[in-house]
């Protein structure tokens, strides 16, 4: 029987021993921030020529973190990486032979995975909020303004439980290829997509990434957006749902199916 500990040891060694999720976590990062901070700079630009109802509602902390669209890409790139490369390289039968508890292996490779992308995320998110304020000039605020140091936390939470829930996707999935193929499109196009059809939009508001992202609006309704039923916790708590569920359907599949 293994033990926890060599195997969260085991874990981190393959993580950190193949490029392509280090790279894509680089990716993340580097991507939020400059996506952000150019954003910020040609909002900073531009600021007088926004409708008026938009400069009433500006959010400058939200604005900082624009650049997320992008980076939560790269970010589902790594969970579904983390998990699906065993599949695809057939290394999952070593991997199961040596754990035997599924649960162990599964949840072991999980709590590195995602510990790692939680720091990415908030080293990401602090920076990019940092940087966004200094290009936004006189529109800027502060961490210490009200609730701002909850929203900056909270991207960072955001991008984490994005690369946890893609890993119980690709979990459930055994196919990296498959994995991606769902949720980039999702992510990308399904989800903004349905957020902005006004039959669809209530419907779409409870999607991981539409629920989640509200942790970083300090302004309501900013930039004239659609108001929501719920509050940012609220918000993260269905996005957190969402990941509890993708979890525990990625350790059924694990349980009941060979490799």
């Amino acid at each position: 029987m293994a033990s926890v500990p060599a195997v969260l040891q085991s874990e981190w060694t393959k993580i950190r021993t193949v490029a392509s999720t280090t790279w894509t976590l680089v990716s993340a990062f580097a991507v939020t921030v400059a996506m952000s901070a150019a954003l910020c700079a040609v909002m900073a630009a531009t600021f007088d020529d926004l409708p008026e109802l938009e400069r009433a509602t500006f959010d400058p902390t939200l604005i900082s973190f624009s650049g997320m669209v992008l980076g939560q890409l790269a970010m589902v790139v790594f969970g579904v990486l983390v998990v699906g490369t065993e599949y695809s390289s057939g290394m999952i039968r070593t991997s199961l032979a040596a754990v035997p508890q599924r649960a162990t292996f599964l949840f072991s490779k999980i709590t590195i995975a995602g510990v790692l992308a939680l720091v990415v995320g908030m080293v990401t998110s602090f920076l990019t909020f940092f940087l966004g304020q200094a290009l936004l000039g006189e529109h800027r605020t502060t961490i210490g303004a009200e609730n701002v140091l909850r929203a900056v936390v909270g991207g960072g939470l955001y991008m984490g439980l994005i690369a946890i829930f893609s890993m119980g996707v690709a979990a459930m999935l055994r196919s990296s290829m498959l994995s991606l193929g769902i949720l980039m499109p999702f992510f990308f196009l399904v989800s903004q997509i349905l957020a902005a059809v006004p039959g669809a939009r209530d419907v779409a508001r409870y999607f991981p990434d539409q629920a989640g992202s509200k942790i970083m609006q300090v302004v309501p309704d900013a930039m004239n957006s659609q108001p929501a039923p719920y509050g940012p916790w609220a918000g993260l708590g269905i996005m957190l749902l969402w990941v509890v569920a993708a979890l525990l359907g990625g350790y059924a599949v694990i349980k009941k199916r060979d490799a």
